[in-house]
């Protein structure tokens, strides 16, 4: 069982930036992959970002450039930090991963409105 915590959501004016963490109950050298979605009311949830075990980083073309995924296994955290945000980037934002079964966290809120 694998137990994910995402933090670090809240309001913030566009243009703005944001830093996202999910912490693990794993370690993460054990998951592999770590990934970001997001779900924006009304709307599917959709890939944002990934990271291997390895550091290759993976992102959607609506935040390449912006967004920035990074991990510290260490810490067993997974970062997401966000630049130059845009209204369409509010959304409920997940951090999940696969280890066996796929595991999500709870979410978090990011809201980008002036």
């Amino acid at each position: 069982q694998v137990q994910l915590v995402e933090s670090g959501g809240g309001l913030v004016q566009p243009g703005g930036s944001l830093r996202l963490s999910c912490t693990s109950s794993t370690s993460i050298v054990r998951l592999n992959n770590m990934n970001w979605y997001r779900q924006a009311p009304g709307k599917q949830r959709e890939f944002v970002a990934q990271i291997t075990s390895g550091g290759i980083t993976d992102y959607a073309d609506s935040v390449k450039g912006r967004f920035t995924i990074s991990r510290d296994n260490a810490k067993n955290t997974v970062y997401l930090q966000m630049n130059s945000l845009k209204p369409e980037d509010t959304a409920v934002y997940y951090c999940a991963t696969i280890f066996g079964s796929i595991y999500w966290g709870q979410g978090t809120q990011v809201t980008v409105s002036s």
